[in-house]
């Protein structure tokens, strides 16, 4: 973990932004959830480029899927698997895994155990 010193914080942004060129339903939809759900570490001043390149690329995904289902294109099948692949790494790269929030520091929430309950419940009565 860095020293506490290291850190610089990344001011949240405050609303959504609008994006700098523009997307169609399924990449706006993540454009939205990304800054909804990632607004704690996604910076808007050094992040918005690659969210949008992203997001672009499910729009692109979106449609080159209905062109692989109707074709049924090997070649188009092929492209459509290595898109996958840039996703996931784009939206890994933006922290969308539990692995990377886990290395940006990002707290997850998780259910509490069942022993963890009891735990806490016998420490209150005592």
């Amino acid at each position: 973990m860095p020293k506490l010193s290291e850190i610089v914080i990344i001011p949240a942004a405050l609303e959504t932004p609008t994006p700098a060129r523009p997307l169609l339903r399924y990449g706006q939809e993540l454009w939205d959830k990304v800054w909804l759900y990632g607004v704690t570490w996604i910076s808007q001043n050094t992040d918005s480029e690659l969210l949008l390149m992203t997001c672009e690329m499910v729009d692109e995904r979106w449609n080159l899927r209905i062109k692989v289902m109707q074709t049924d294109d090997p070649i188009m099948r092929r492209g459509l698997r290595e898109l996958d692949r840039q996703l996931v790494s784009n939206l890994s790269l933006l922290g969308f895994s539990p692995a990377d929030r886990s290395r940006l520091g990002v707290a997850e929430v998780r259910a509490t155990s069942q022993i963890e309950s009891l735990r806490a419940m016998k420490a209150k009565r005592s």
